[in-house]
């Protein structure tokens, strides 16, 4: 029986998608992380972009401090928006 998948993991780790695709690297590869860095750069740079998104939110007085899975696409973009567009 598969094991069952924590209901709230998306909701936590905006990044859970990056981790996960890290590991299956990792066990396709024989634990040979060399052959992983490009995973590990892209789950390291949503946890800086999630962290930072976190950090803002709460210097804002912004509740949750994360937010909620239905919004994140829009963070993102507006972010990219802000970030190239300005």
């Amino acid at each position: 029986m598969p094991a069952q998948k924590n209901p709230d993991a998306e909701r936590n780790n905006p990044c859970l998608k990056e981790q996960e695709a890290s590991y299956n690297c990792l066990s396709r590869n024989g634990y040979n992380a060399d052959k992983c860095e490009q995973y590990f750069d892209n789950y390291n740079t949503c946890k800086k972009f999630w962290g930072k998104v976190s950090q803002d939110r709460r210097s804002k007085g912004l509740a949750p401090y994360l937010p909620e899975v239905s919004e994140r696409e829009k963070v993102k973009e507006d972010y990219l928006k802000k970030v190239y567009f300005n």
